[in-house]
């Protein structure tokens, strides 16, 4: 939930195909009963009796960046809350900001000037102070790698800044944060994935033979891989797992690369 517009051809023990299909997409959020209170949660995997094994919070801001602290609390008890219920979740935070620079106007009406306060890059280009702090503050929260670790961390964290302005309107900014940062968004679905494979495929063979955590791979063959096909849905913007050859049974139960989906 939400669950994406692909619908699933099952062949046997052969790789399934994949299709695109608006018709079985649907919206909305998922309540999980933490150990403090229910939450609505962004995006959420569940599996038969094993209950939530992964899920995404995601927030955005456009501007107001001094109040980024009030989040800080936010995030704390909303990982906590899910960690108490369910040790084992795969949780993982997601901070989208707007990159609005001291010569840029707001995106949202070009014509009102951009507030100190508002702003995420100084005259000089560099992140001001309060995106800084954030950055500093989702690093000690991201990384928890054992359901034995602090619940009050997730699994992943990524901060990702957009530009507001120029050709380049709405694409994330490649500049910050640095190459070396662990909130990088372009890690951020590859350590939700391993996380998962540790405790629920690696750390669990049994659950992988009786076939309730194995993660799927689907065949090349798939009419939504074809050549051509972006014509007729948007482009995938991740590499798919895909089985090597689309006409041989799938023999391996465990993963091969947890980076890919």
């Amino acid at each position: 939930m939400p669950r994406p517009p692909f619908r699933i051809e099952f062949r046997g023990n052969l790789p399934p195909l994949v299709h695109y299909d608006e018709a079985v997409a649907t919206g909305g959020e998922k309540i999980v009963y933490g150990g403090l209170k229910t939450k609505n949660v962004d995006v959420l995997v569940t599996k038969p009796g094993l209950g939530p094994v992964l899920a995404i919070s995601l927030k955005g801001m456009q501007g107001a960046f001094r109040n980024l602290t009030n989040r800080l609390e936010e995030m704390v008890g909303e990982c906590t809350n899910l960690h108490i219920t369910y040790p084992a979740l795969t949780l993982g935070y997601l901070l989208v900001l707007n990159g609005n620079r001291l010569a840029t106007s707001d995106l949202r009406s070009p014509l009102r000037e951009l507030k100190a306060n508002d702003l995420a890059f100084d005259s000089r280009g560099q992140p001001v102070s309060s995106i800084v702090r954030i950055h500093y503050a989702l690093t000690q929260l991201h990384g928890r790698r054992g359901i034995r670790e602090d619940g009050s961390r997730y699994e992943a964290a990524s901060l990702a800044l957009i530009e507001t302005s120029g050709p380049e309107t709405g694409a994330l900014i490649a500049a910050y944060p640095s190459a070396d940062s662990p909130l990088r968004f372009e890690n951020f679905f590859a350590t939700l994935y391993s996380q998962y494979d540790e405790r629920f495929v690696y750390g669990a063979p049994l659950l992988v033979r009786r076939r309730v955590t194995p993660r799927r791979m689907w065949s090349p063959a798939s009419p939504v891989f074809a050549a051509g096909a972006a014509a007729a849905h948007p482009r995938l913007d991740f590499v798919p797992r895909t089985a090597a050859d689309p006409t041989q049974p799938v023999l391996e139960d465990l993963p091969n690369d947890p980076t890919v989906c």
